[in-house]
């Protein structure tokens, strides 16, 4: 079989999926070219065009199409035996505010070249190959990450997931628009109840991911793809700290009990317990590095420059690739807030929004991209990835891997979030080849 990725028009389509952005072209001269900021919301105007518009391709490739309650996108190639499980290839098209070009859109896109490719190359599928654009990866609109893909693996409950309130992008993520996630899809055209989502287990037989790494190890060390063997999930806090607010000048420092300095306490205290997670799992002889915690999201009131802090709320993303090492770090946090509480005389409550399961690769799917890359003489890295995925809940259908690119500067959900075309177009041979591989089993 000769297979041809066709570079340009697989560049030329993610380029033009970049233009259907809710911000405006890239002017800043401080950015590396090429560059373009991309914000695209779920179920916005820019998504539903976005969505339309790979729908088009597909139709002009030949693939059939279907499009579930929740919104998530199916491009069929059916295979000589229907009755085998299907081989699954997908990203996401959706982007935070201000993002770049190629987070998820590279599995979209090189997941759709990658099947026209085999299609040309005369290729028979035995096995249905199946590209799937998942929906809401980003968390960015009804405040939890993966939502297609959650519905698909069944780690949701249909009847409230739909009950979740629209936040669209504000200054108060907290804020919503009294919309809810059924109000927002039916206005969409996305209807019919979310019990029709989730898919039975086995109806994969193989997943594979393609995906920027959106860190650095790839390039640091001049390595061209790597091969994901876990993926590390997150969990998600909501803390409250409440205080005492007052007039800056008139209430004494010594009768303060000032909402925003304790959360600073707290920030430090969830960095303080995550370095030594870290270095404790380095003693052991472990990677040392696979906990991450960020406090991204800060909201002060009242928020004025003459008035004590009364309240403060504050969003923290903890990740770990050990769901028990995670929650002993959260252990070690707690114990500081209540230390906390009692010496800054303020009141902290926790709301745990999630906690994720880590996953873990098939080794089969493993073996067999490390073979064909092997084969190709294409040098690879076995590796954690850090950021979670759909793949993370896509493996509650089926054994799963990922395949990384690297990206420049490790950076990612930035407008200069950039991958080499040698580097898409070598990611996207490698994924068709392993869908030929997989399908034909």
């Amino acid at each position: 079989m000769t297979l041809i990725i066709n570079a340009d028009r697989l560049l030329s389509e993610l380029h033009h999926l970049a233009t259907l952005t809710d911000c405006p072209p890239t002017t800043d001269t401080l950015l590396p070219a090429p560059t373009q900021a991309v914000t695209r919301i779920v179920f916005t105007p820019r998504d539903l065009e976005a969505r339309a518009w790979l729908l088009e391709l597909a139709h002009e490739a030949g693939f059939t199409t279907r499009v579930d309650p929740v919104g998530n996108t199916y491009i069929r190639w059916q295979g000589a035996d229907p009755d085998l499980g299907v081989v699954g290839t997908g990203s996401h098209t959706d982007a935070i505010p201000h993002a770049g070009m190629y987070d998820g859109t590279v599995g979209v896109l090189g997941g759709l070249e990658a099947m026209r490719a085999l299609k040309q190359a005369g290729f028979t599928p035995k096995r249905t190959l199946e590209l799937l654009m998942l929906t809401s990866e980003e968390p960015t609109r009804f405040g939890i990450g993966c939502l297609g893909s959650r519905l698909l693996g069944g780690v949701l409950d249909p009847t409230t997931t739909d009950t979740l309130p629209d936040r669209l992008p504000e200054s108060d993520p907290t804020a919503t628009t009294g919309l809810t996630l059924h109000d927002v899809r039916t206005a969409a055209g996305f209807t019919g109840p979310l019990t029709e989502v989730t898919l039975p287990i086995g109806y994969y037989h193989a997943w594979v991911e393609l995906h920027i790494e959106q860190g650095p190890l790839l390039e640091r060390a001049g390595i061209p793809l790597g091969i994901v063997t876990n993926i590390a999930a997150p969990a998600s806090y909501r803390f409250t700290l409440e205080g005492f607010g007052g007039h800056a000048g008139a209430l004494l420092m010594p009768d303060r009990r000032d909402a925003l300095t304790a959360a600073s306490e707290l920030i430090l205290s969830i960095e303080r317990h995550t370095l030594a997670a870290n270095a404790a799992a380095k003693a052991e002889g472990l990677s040392g590095v696979d906990s991450v915690a960020t406090v991204g999201s800060v909201q002060v009131h009242p928020g004025n420059v003459n008035s004590v802090p009364s309240r403060v709320t504050l969003m923290l993303d903890i990740r770990d690739t050990d769901p028990e090492r995670r929650e002993h770090t959260m252990s070690a946090v707690r114990a500081d807030i209540a230390d906390l509480q009692s010496r800054r005389g303020v009141r902290i409550t926790e709301e745990r929004i999630n906690a994720d399961t880590p996953a873990i690769s098939g080794e089969h799917i493993v073996n067999t991209l490390a073979s064909i890359c092997d084969s190709e003489h294409v040098p690879y890295l076995k590796m954690v990835s850090r950021a979670y995925h759909d793949s993370t809940f896509m493996a509650r259908l089926a054994p799963i891997a990922m395949l990384f690119i690297p990206c420049r500067n490790g950076v990612s959900h930035r407008p200069d979030e950039y991958s080499t075309p040698e580097s898409i177009a070598l990611g996207t041979r490698i994924l068709a080849l392993t869908l030929a591989q997989l399908a034909n089993e």
